[in-house]
């Protein structure tokens, strides 16, 4: 059985803190044989990884479209951000690529993809995350469970990792596929979701990480 988790960052991510070499080492510590990077708005941090690790990883990207956040997973050339779900949905799939729909109830992140665009993309969306670990409010979960049953989307349980001590805790628990879009939809009808939480103090130190990269940036630009 593969232990798969479908949403990780490196420090690709404006508000992640962990290399590349960093995410292979603990996954690797954990256990987890499968995994998805899915850095903003980039696919480097995935490349670099698939080039490290001795198990297989999903090339994926958070895209942040005009109606909010939207995974592609699969992907060879990164979907540019600022398109509108429609077209991100459109770019993914025309590479070939799953659609996932991160932490979609989330009450505490601004990014989280508005309503009316969600049902706009629903008939194309492929994967739900009805278990991200870094959702304070359990009830966010259970309302991203029930849309998944409403409509029959396949599920997901996430780390939604940006430092290492977040990796391995949720992940949802597979057969082995062919490493294909299609092959990973047809494990996941089997899937066993693992639900671990993750402290909320984890969000004080994103944001302190966001913060301390643009004052870099600023920096670095005088």
């Amino acid at each position: 059985m593969l232990r798969i988790d479908l949403h990780m960052h490196t420090c690709f991510s404006p508000d992640s803190v962990m290399k590349p070499e960093e995410l292979v080492d603990r996954c690797l510590e954990t256990g987890l044989n499968y995994i998805a990077v899915t850095d903003h708005n980039t696919i480097e941090g995935a490349r670099q990884v698939r080039a490290l690790a001795s198990f297989p990883v999903i090339i994926g990207e958070e895209i942040k479209s005009l109606g909010g956040e939207i995974i592609g997973l699969f992907l060879r050339d990164p979907v540019p951000k600022g398109l509108s779900p429609l077209e991100t949905v459109k770019r993914i799939k025309e590479q070939g690529g799953l659609v996932s729909i991160p932490h979609p109830f989330d009450h505490f992140r601004r990014s989280v993809i508005r309503r009316e665009a969600l049902q706009e993309i629903l008939p194309y969306v492929d994967i739900v995350e009805v278990f991200n670990a870094r959702n304070t409010l359990q009830r966010d979960n259970r309302k991203a469970l029930d849309l998944a049953l409403e409509y029959d989307i396949l599920m997901s349980a996430v780390s939604d990792s940006h430092t290492p001590m977040e990796v391995g805790r949720p992940y949802v628990e597979i057969p082995d596929f062919d490493g294909t879009p299609s092959g990973l939809r047809q494990a996941l009808i089997q899937g066993t979701l693992v639900r671990r939480q993750i402290t909320p103090l984890i969000h004080f130190l994103t944001t302190f990480t966001k913060c301390r990269k643009r004052l870099a940036h600023l920096r670095h630009g005088d």
